[in-house]
């Protein structure tokens, strides 16, 4: 069965991880209402609870790329997933486990802008 999932970082559109989504469809581009925070971890992103909204893009998935995507964000060990109520239907979307390691804030909120 298909599902929706929101991502914010390296599975974006132009982003070095988009590739796993090849196929699905992309189903609008989205911001997410003022309860998160982003941070740069580097190659990627954390996202934690917090006061912002975050841009991103959700994508309609097949079982086994939800599958895929869980084993690249390495659920439920270094992210969990979680459900967000949107427009557009429940959507899965992941959140970093360890707060001590989200420190530096992309205070737009949107991954393509943090440089």
């Amino acid at each position: 069965m298909d599902q929706l999932v929101f991502v914010y970082g390296t599975l974006r559109q132009g982003e070095a991880n988009h590739h796993f989504l090849a196929g699905s469809e992309l189903v609008a581009q989205y911001r997410t209402g003022p309860d998160f925070e982003l941070y740069d971890l580097g190659p990627y992103p954390g996202l934690g609870q917090g006061k912002k909204e975050i841009c991103g893009e959700i994508y309609r998935v097949s079982s086994e790329v939800l599958a895929q995507l869980d084993h690249l964000e390495d659920v439920p060990y270094e992210y969990r997933r979680e459900k967000l109520d949107t427009p557009f239907g429940e959507t899965w979307i992941y959140l970093y486990q360890d707060a001590s390691k989200l420190s530096a804030r992309i205070d737009s909120g949107d991954w393509c802008q943090r440089f």
